[in-house]
């Protein structure tokens, strides 16, 4: 199961980049510019949306990965362990990092 699928499950809206007219081609960019046209979150383990957030805050809200490559199955458990946490974090700011054994709020 996808990060988007498990999200989908859970009662949101979420669309994977393979879901895009140019799948895992669309540019960084263009997920920044659907995400602000769309009023979506960014999921991310991509520095360049954290570099283009700090510089030109777009995305509006970005949820950076910080975990390095683990299995899916380990990154849905931290999604899944922390979600509540998450969702509140998302309320009240508009960077949030996840890593291993943590999760940041940026305020």
């Amino acid at each position: 199961m996808s990060l988007s699928v498990f999200l989908k499950y859970r009662g949101h809206e979420s669309m994977h980049t393979f879901e895009l007219p140019n799948k895992n081609h669309t540019t960084d960019g263009d997920i920044i510019q659907s995400a602000l046209e769309q009023d979506r979150i960014v999921v991310s383990k991509d520095n360049d949306f954290l570099e283009s957030f700090l510089l030109h805050e777009k995305p509006k809200k970005l949820i950076l990965v910080r975990t390095g490559n683990i299995p899916n199955k380990d990154l849905l458990k931290i999604f899944a362990d922390h979600l509540d946490f998450i969702e509140l974090a998302l309320s009240r700011s508009h960077l949030i990092e996840i890593s291993r054994t943590e999760i940041v709020e940026h305020v």
